[in-house]
């Protein structure tokens, strides 16, 4: 079966693409969602938009969780879905085709440890873990689990990032790529039940929690392992005098990452979240000139996110920029459109297709990044990856 890159199109061709079956059609999966905060119900609503798959049921511990996504949910469909009372249950339930693990972070391997026993197809969202370990268990059981595992990594499907590897990978539109940067200025964390956010001991730390989607793109764009990294983050404007339950707010809100990788790729990553709308750019370099992939969006209701990409190779159409933003209505639907693409890499996995969406031993890459990155602003050394994975225990399941 010959795979397929998530970059092997643009993203006006997967627009063009999806047109023939959003809502259309009878659902062929039902899909229980654990965890019915702000990115499950998200899900939720991708799941019906896009139509190849309902939602049967969800499960939380939360019932103020549950409410609002039973209101939601009725918002944009007359069906109804199960509650369920208990995970077993819910996770037994021979109706449910596949699974969504959308908790907070920290209770991602704990709910994959309650689970993995059905063999159901899984999709567990970002992070896929918050310790080091837990993630290398994950790898572990993945290797030998009878279904699909995707991670939520949808930012490899965000419009301007599609086209800027579509450029990159599949054209070579730039040569040989010689550095990568990569920036995020938005607001800061939202709220979560119980504030889960705002600390690093059950979001795994800012590189971890957010910034895990843009070491993904910077791995998979230099295309190389990283070697050294060299990180400073801290904690200047956000939730210094924040507490909750008589615990002070110890999240970062900006840092300052460099990466050197095997091939003589160099990265960098800047994050800010004390600025008041939010954007994004990826740059790349290489041989024949550069490419600019940028989104400006907003948390104000009402916003929507623009996407461009520049092209700056002589003679390239794209050279002045060019607007590629998701039409209606993927874009609205969450992510500016990102989720909607990445269901459809799961639910063609459900049918047998070929997808290169996010895997464990990917994920894993990406956490052990933001977590060198961790180390490094904690220690103010440049951090060997290679000897930093070893201390961790991941020798054994990492190639370099």
């Amino acid at each position: 079966m010959t795979q397929s890159h998530f970059y092997s199109e643009t993203s006006m061709q997967r627009s063009e693409r999806v047109r023939d079956y959003v809502a259309q059609g009878e659902p062929a999966f039902n899909l229980l969602i654990v965890g019915c905060g702000m990115i499950g119900r998200e899900h939720m609503r991708v799941a019906t938009l896009m139509g190849r798959a309902r939602i049967h049921g969800v499960y939380d511990v939360d019932a103020d969780s549950i409410s609002l996504a039973q209101e939601e949910f009725a918002s944009y469909s007359s069906q109804c879905f199960l509650v369920y009372q208990d995970l077993q249950t819910a996770c037994t339930d021979p109706e449910v085709d596949a699974i969504f693990i959308c908790t907070p972070n920290y209770t991602h391997f704990d709910v994959l440890e309650q689970i993995k026993h059905t063999g159901k197809p899984l999709f567990i969202e970002k992070p896929m873990a918050t310790r080091l370990q837990d993630a290398r268990s994950m790898l572990l059981m993945a290797q030998d689990y009878p279904g699909v595992i995707q991670l939520g990594m949808q930012y490899r499907y965000k419009s301007q990032y599609l086209d800027a590897f579509h450029e990159v990978k599949q054209l070579g539109s730039l040569g040989i790529i010689k550095t990568v940067s990569m920036s995020e200025f938005r607001p800061p964390f939202l709220d979560k039940v119980e504030q889960w956010n705002k600390f690093n001991e059950y979001s795994g730390g800012t590189l971890v929690e957010k910034c895990c989607h843009y070491f993904d793109l910077i791995n998979l764009m230099a295309g190389a392992r990283v070697e050294t990294v060299y990180a400073m983050s801290g904690q200047a404007v956000n939730f210094v005098d924040f507490e909750y339950e008589g615990r002070q707010s110890d999240i970062h809100d900006h840092a300052f990452v460099v990466m050197q990788y095997s091939n003589g790729v160099k990265a960098s990553f800047t994050l800010n979240m004390f600025s008041q709308e939010l954007v994004e750019e990826l740059g790349v370099t290489g041989e024949k000139g550069r490419i600019l992939a940028s989104e400006r969006s907003s948390f104000k209701p009402g916003t929507r996110s623009k996407a461009n990409i520049m092209v700056e190779v002589a003679g390239h159409p794209a050279y002045a920029g060019l607007d590629v933003t998701y039409p209606d209505p993927i874009e609205p639907s969450g992510h500016h459109g990102a989720t909607f693409f990445e269901h459809e890499a799961f639910i063609d996995q459900l049918e047998g297709k070929a997808q290169d969406s996010a895997t464990c031993e990917q994920g894993l890459w990406a956490m052990l990044v933001a977590s060198a990155a961790q180390h490094s602003a904690e220690t103010g050394a440049v951090v060997l990856v290679k000897d930093y994975a070893a201390a961790q225990g991941l020798a054994d399941v990492l190639v370099w």
